[in-house]
């Protein structure tokens, strides 16, 4: 039998993983709000993977409490991910992937384009989302895995804080709002920089996210986290004293 996989967080996006694992042949431990950790790691010491599926908002305080035996198999999946969220907390080498699918309630998996993963159990990811035919692809080092954690930061914020002025959908966005969207992602990547520690290839970035774009154009630009999608954004250009212009007017007018 194959080790087993415990999923932190099953919701939607949680849900999905589970289903692709079980159909992969690997038994899948849920862990819940009231789940004791503790004595489930002594259950399982050592599993195939430990995947956090909760929100980026929770994953902080879920990585503080996670069982030490159970650090060396993270995977991780939360959107805003960068490497400062799991270094911190003494993960090492954590499995990554950059979900591109979506699943809401009532609703069939709808993909935007392929999932890039990375890491020790990228192999064991994609043959799990294969076995639903849901496309991923394999990332070959560290580098082109952040820029695509930061693809997809980009992707999440202009469109979320875009959203809360014009509304409507990306394909829109880019096409009648260009100008307003550069200037949010120059915002943005001003803040990413600082986060990653390094310049980016900015240009090169916007490019890879309107591929996200035109692989689902009507997606709505609004979500029901923007608003505090963009607080955390200013919160991050108080810290690092930018001027971040067009998403404090924002943050001011909504």
């Amino acid at each position: 039998m194959n080790d087993p996989v415990v999923i932190v967080g099953i919701g939607e996006v949680g849900g999905v993983f589970a289903r692709a694992f079980l159909n992969a042949g690997y038994p899948v431990y849920p862990v819940l709000r009231d789940t004791d950790q503790g004595q489930l790691e002594g259950m399982l010491p050592s599993p195939q993977l430990v995947l956090i599926c909760v929100g980026e908002k929770d994953l902080a305080a879920v990585l503080e409490k996670l069982p030490v035996g159970w650090r060396k198999g993270v995977g991780l999946v939360q959107n805003e991910l960068l490497p400062k969220d799991w270094q911190c907390h003494q993960v090492l080498d954590p499995t990554l992937v950059s979900v591109w699918f979506e699943k809401k309630k009532g609703q069939d998996v709808k993909v935007l384009i392929p999932s890039p993963v990375f890491g020790p159990n990228a192999d064991l990811l994609q043959r799990a989302l294969d076995g639903l035919d849901i496309p991923s692809l394999t990332v070959q080092t560290e580098e082109q895995m952040l820029f695509e954690l930061v693809r997809k930061n980009l992707y999440i914020l202009i469109t979320n804080i875009c959203g809360l002025k014009t509304g409507g959908t990306v394909g829109e966005l880019w096409s009648r709002y260009e100008l307003f969207a550069r200037q949010v992602a120059s915002d943005v990547l001003d803040i990413q920089e600082k986060l990653v520690n390094n310049n980016l290839d900015r240009e090169k970035l916007i490019t890879a996210m309107l591929v996200a774009f035109n692989g689902d154009p009507g997606h709505s630009c609004l979500g029901r986290t923007a608003r505090q999608r963009l607080q955390r954004a200013v919160a991050y250009g108080d810290r690092y004293q930018l001027g971040i212009p067009t998403l404090r007017q924002v943050l001011s007018e909504v």
